[in-house]
């Protein structure tokens, strides 16, 4: 009874937040949700404690890198990306894959969210600058939108899904880099191979280098871009160290963020109007889907997931990954990978299997989070981030084209992904 129940609820959220009747905003469709979901009885005030207990760190994260975000305003990151247009000596095939390279690089040292808040303008700018055809920017635009999600493997703090897993499990920060690290690279490079291939057809053979400005011209504060990009430096050396510390990656963090915003105060730079414009509705929208999703836990949903992995154990290490991938996978796309990559890790915490069996099923939940989650615009936050800064600037992306581009490009990189998380743990 309680899970029908939960499944209604559930269903009645996926159809706020999807059609967004009346132009209902999506944090206001899954705040709704979780709200009925309270007063129905199918979640209280515990779940809700249980909740920020298994997701504070990973939320505090990403308010965090939203401020960071503030770099794109100073030029920090505009000035990076000038560099590569004019390294890339007008082949637009260079240019094309050193944006792939750089969001990778982005995604795994700051976050696949705090990738997409500063990569998105970047390359949005570029294609304004290169005077790019619609069908050639939307091509430039979904390939950044795609690596930072399916780049976003290699360390604890490169996405949220990663660090709810950790604190979970009890991940030790070195030796989950030294499985994932291998992992993404393989991701990264089947990634860059079939967006190019998709997109090759849309795109001009060349541009005019001569039509970009000195990447100087960008920065707007140099004083502030050097303390910036010294944070930078000192937030991944952070990163590393503080589980060493037993410091949460969110205090390392929200540290470097208060730094950046004294900072820019002290320059008088604008601070409070990027704050204001800054996509808070995410957070609550994850936070009204993460408990939307607890009560179809609370309804017995890990214990069935639960009871299938444990079936998939027998059949080997391949059956395990893809199949553990493939339930992670569909869950992302349907709820959004933060509640699902905890229903998936809950679930694999009640299944029967053996220490070894886990550990692949651990990480090829992370997987099926961090890249399953493309299949639809829901699935990751910074999908949802990506298309609010696409709209903001003019170029407006529906479901259907999302969709069309999202089931071609996902499958084979998820499969090849989860293919090397076999191989890499044996």
């Amino acid at each position: 009874m309680n899970l029908g129940l939960a499944l209604g609820v559930f269903a009645l959220t996926l159809f706020l937040v999807v059609a967004r009747p009346r132009g209902l905003n999506i944090a206001l469709g899954a705040a709704a949700g979780a709200v009925l979901a309270l007063l129905l009885g199918l979640v209280d005030l515990d779940d809700l404690g249980a909740v920020w207990h298994a997701t504070w760190n990973a939320t505090l994260t990403l308010i965090a890198l939203i401020v960071l975000s503030l770099l794109d305003e100073v030029g920090l990151f505009r000035f990076v990306a000038l560099h590569l247009a004019r390294r890339a000596g007008g082949r637009t095939d260079r240019l094309f894959a050193l944006l792939v390279v750089f969001g990778a690089l982005l995604a795994a040292l700051f976050a696949n969210d705090g990738a997409v808040l500063i990569l998105t303008p970047i390359a949005l700018e570029l294609c304004s600058l290169l005077e790019l055809p619609r069908a050639a920017s939307l091509a430039v635009m979904f390939a950044v939108g795609f690596i930072v999600d399916a780049a976003s493997l290699p360390l604890v703090t490169s996405n949220l899904t990663n660090i709810i897993t950790a604190d979970l499990f009890g991940l030790d920060f070195t030796r989950y880099a030294a499985v994932m690290l291998p992992v993404n690279l393989a991701g990264v490079a089947v990634g860059r191979g079939v967006l190019w291939w998709m997109f090759r057809p849309a795109l001009p053979g060349r541009y005019d280098r001569s039509s970009l400005p000195e990447p100087a011209a960008g920065v707007r504060d140099a004083l502030t871009c050097g303390v910036g990009a010294g944070l930078m430096g000192l937030l991944l050396l952070g990163f590393f160290l503080a589980p060493a510390m037993h410091v949460p990656v969110s205090a390392v963090a929200l540290t470097a963020a208060v730094a950046l915003l004294l900072t820019a105060r002290a320059r008088r730079q604008r601070v409070r109007p990027v704050l204001r414009s800054a996509p808070w509705d995410v957070v609550v929208f994850s936070m009204g889907m993460y408990l939307v999703v607890y009560a179809l836990r609370d309804a017995g949903l890990t214990i069935l997931l639960a009871d299938v992995l444990t079936a998939l154990a027998p059949h080997g290490a391949w059956a395990v990954a893809v199949g553990t991938g493939g339930l992670v996978a569909a869950l992302s796309a349907v709820t959004n990978n933060l509640p699902a990559v905890l229903i998936g890790a809950l679930s694999i915490e009640h299944a029967a299997v053996a220490p070894g069996v886990r550990d692949t099923m651990i990480h090829a939940n992370i997987v099926a989070a961090d890249i399953g989650s493309k299949l639809t615009p829901i699935g990751s936050l910074a999908t949802l981030l990506w298309l609010g800064l696409l709209a903001k600037r003019g170029l407006h992306v529906s479901w259907g084209e999302y969709l069309r581009l999202a089931l071609v490009v996902t499958p084979p990189v998820l499969m090849v992904t989860l293919a090397a998380v076999v191989l890499r743990l044996g």
